[in-house]
């Protein structure tokens, strides 16, 4: 694994920049998934999805950071064959399924802001589970079809993988033979499972930003914009990273930047989300201080 290898003098920062972000992503996921769980008020679709998403985050940064961290502290940057075959497999799988999860929540808020008074009645319970479990499925079936033919590739003798995690642009590139089914199956998913998303993604939020601009009051537009914020922003950091890792032209400068795009979609991404949906979220800061009351109150 080179990783970033090629620049010494950047791999100690990075180990502890790394590190840090993998223990506030630890701690931040942890929290919400408790806070979703234990405070009955937000026991409602949209922290469902919230509780779905941390939880995905904690499973996508174990599945590489642990390892990435010992390839940054040391001499040593190897993989096993079998360790780079789970990390690919669930690494492919819980991207996937982030994709498709995004694209839940904006249909989420796209129902809270345009029809407020039928939000229960559609997003129900029932309903809720449904969406996640489509979403945390499509991510498997997409692992599992394309894991198996990226592994099976004729693998170059040095078996040197010019990235920090084993994923499917780094494996193609490490191939000596032709690589032309694997592009067009990873191009493939990439429209299905990128760009479809997103596309609803931005139909949803242009749907919402023209009910948005309907409301009267000042107060009220803020209120409505506010309920849809921290997830745009989730949105924004996710799909510019993962798209520049994936869509990347075939130049070493681009494969150069690409590596720093995976590394903070990778890394950066489940570090900031817990932030920007507390700090920007009334309800679960009030969640938090509820809990703390209630862990002080006894003493």
């Amino acid at each position: 694994m080179l990783g970033f290898s090629e620049h010494p003098q950047l791999e100690k920062v990075l180990f502890v920049v790394v590190l840090c972000s993998y223990l506030l992503t630890l701690l931040g996921n942890t929290l919400i998934l408790l806070l979703s769980i234990l405070d009955p008020r937000l026991h409602s679709p949209m922290y469902f999805f919230l509780s779905n998403l941390s939880f995905l985050d904690l499973c996508f940064t174990t599945t590489c950071v642990p390892q990435m961290l010992f390839n940054l502290w040391g001499p040593a940057k190897t993989i096993s064959f079998l360790g780079c075959f789970v990390q690919l497999f669930i690494f492919l799988s819980l991207g996937t399924t982030e994709c498709i999860l995004l694209a839940v929540m904006a249909f989420d808020r796209y129902v809270a802001v345009c029809q407020p008074l039928h939000y229960a009645t559609i997003i129900h319970p029932r309903l809720s589970c449904q969406l996640a479990a489509v979403a945390w499925t499509i991510g498997l079936v997409e692992s599992v079809v394309q894991t198996p033919s990226t592994l099976r590739l004729p693998f170059c003798p040095h078996h040197q993988v010019d990235d920090f995690v084993c994923e499917v642009p780094a494996l193609i590139r490490l191939s000596c033979g032709d690589t032309t089914y694997n592009e067009i199956q990873m191009a493939v998913a990439s429209v299905f499972i990128l760009v479809v998303p997103l596309s609803l993604i931005l139909v949803s939020y242009g749907a919402i930003a023209r009910a948005v601009l309907r409301i009267s009051s000042a107060k009220g537009r803020r209120k409505a914009f506010g309920t849809c914020s921290s997830h745009l922003i989730v949105v924004t950091l996710f799909y510019s990273s993962v798209i520049a890792v994936y869509l990347q032209p075939k130049n070493p400068y681009a494969r150069e930047r690409g590596k720093f795009f995976g590394l903070f979609y990778a890394v950066g991404t489940p570090s900031l989300n817990p932030l920007i949906y507390t700090l920007r979220n009334k309800e679960v800061k009030r969640a938090f201080r509820r809990l703390l009351w209630k862990e002080v109150k006894p003493s």
